[in-house]
């Protein structure tokens, strides 16, 4: 049994943004692209990561991007937000998966096109909020989490679904209480986002039937991107898959937009 304390613990152990992600944050926040790609800039490790990221096949670029200003000014406002807490999610990615079988490349590839993909869909619902822009990359973060805390419990783990078939959010939960979402909007917590993108992350899960207006909408478009995202084959046999239990009837209203919109990705 994985107590609430130990994912507690664990979460808190989870390094705080360093000085340069910090301050590049905060003028990124505060709506200056310039300022953010000059803190960025001195960070070698992050302009690596940033070259990295913009320079994966989902972006679609020819030439070699390599310039953080320019990598700002291809990725706009919120998105530049979104992928310097990506970059918080490199500093926890484990060296070697043990218990999902990814890589590092399919868990970055996975990174990128669930990002550009949200901002696709906010653009089509005509939301420009950088906040809800970077909900989206708690999930990768709390998959990582997972990792870590099944790892430890690899046997414990290969019985559960050997003996009763369960999935792994299932077991998540029978082993600590906490779903994925869960774990989401604590990681939310420990990165200081607001108290409401805590909730976004928690109604994307399809369970609370109550959500009305942009609340649901919203919670319904993040919802159809995850199971779309994590049905791709590379991550149904890691088994990530297995986090989401697809409520169809909760967005067969947006299925064909949705389709409309990743197509046209």
């Amino acid at each position: 049994m994985i107590t609430s304390e130990e994912i507690a613990l664990y979460i808190e152990k989870i390094p705080p943004a360093p000085a340069v992600v910090r301050e590049a944050l905060n003028h990124a926040r505060a709506g200056d692209l310039t300022k953010a790609s000059k803190s960025a800039s001195e960070d070698p490790a992050l302009k690596l990561y940033l070259k990295t990221l913009i320079n994966r096949p989902i972006y679609g670029f020819r030439n070699e991007v390599s310039d953080v200003a320019q990598i700002f000014g291809i990725l706009g406002l919120g998105a530049s937000q979104q992928t310097l807490y990506n970059y918080l999610l490199s500093l926890l990615t484990p060296k070697k998966w043990e218990l999902f079988s990814l890589t590092n490349h399919q868990f970055y590839d996975l990174q990128a096109s669930i990002s550009k993909h949200w901002e696709a869909i906010l653009i089509h619902l005509k939301i420009n909020d950088k906040e809800i822009q970077s909900a989206i990359s708690l999930i990768p973060a709390s998959i990582i989490v997972c990792e870590s805390l099944f790892a430890k419990r690899k046997t414990e783990v290969a019985q559960l679904r050997s003996v009763k078939a369960l999935d792994f959010n299932t077991i998540l939960f029978r082993i600590s209480g906490s779903d994925l979402f869960d774990l989401s909007g604590e990681i939310a917590r420990k990165w200081e986002m607001p108290e409401r993108i805590a909730k976004l992350i928690k109604s994307a899960s399809g369970m609370d039937q109550t959500l009305t207006g942009q609340e649901r909408v919203l919670a319904q478009w993040m919802h159809l991107l995850l199971f779309y995202e994590l049905s791709q084959s590379a991550y149904v046999s890691a088994g990530l898959n297995e986090f989401i239990d697809f409520k169809i009837e909760f967005v067969q209203d947006i299925y064909e937009s949705f389709a409309q919109v990743v197509q046209n990705t």
